[in-house]
């Protein structure tokens, strides 16, 4: 099959799985909710930002064990790398909590949650301000910061309300 053929059917399977994704009787269909997953994960796989993310949030949130864990981060850092604010500000989340082999982790956190404020995520500034007015692990209150970052998230909601 020619690749170009490959990737539009890979891009009519990824339609059609988003599409019955709304439906939840689709999600209790074993072997629909299997292929639906193949056809992310195959989008994915083509470097698509938007297909990573959406794909590395289920299985984050979703996703059977640690590897699909795993998986799901892997792709959150792609999509993140490639612009997504919402991967950008999940990576953070995740960063800030940590998990059993990774204690948790202030500056990484702040790192992509600044990446997630460049790209226009509307809690970004918002969660920068909370660190760095109460401090995390490796990150030092810091009062300046917190109230330039709070001011940011006042501009977000005032502009998005």
């Amino acid at each position: 099959m020619s690749r170009l053929l490959w990737q539009v059917r890979a891009r009519l399977g990824y339609w059609l799985a988003r599409r019955l994704f709304h439906w939840s009787w689709t999600l209790r269909q074993p072997r629909l909710w299997q292929w639906m997953q193949g056809q992310y994960g195959r989008m994915a796989n083509l470097g698509d930002t938007p297909a990573q993310s959406f794909y590395g949030h289920i299985l984050l949130f979703r996703g059977q064990g640690l590897g699909a864990r795993e998986e799901g981060l892997r792709l959150l850092r792609l999509a993140a790398s490639g612009g997504d604010g919402k991967a950008a500000y999940q990576l953070g989340v995740q960063a800030l909590q940590g998990d059993t082999r990774q204690a948790p982790d202030g500056v990484q956190a702040v790192r992509w949650w600044e990446m997630a404020l460049a790209a226009g995520h509307p809690l970004a500034a918002r969660r920068l301000s909370q660190v760095y007015l109460e401090g995390a692990p490796g990150v030092t209150p810091d009062r300046a910061l917190a109230e330039q970052h709070a001011a940011l998230a006042q501009e977000t909601q005032v502009s998005a309300g």
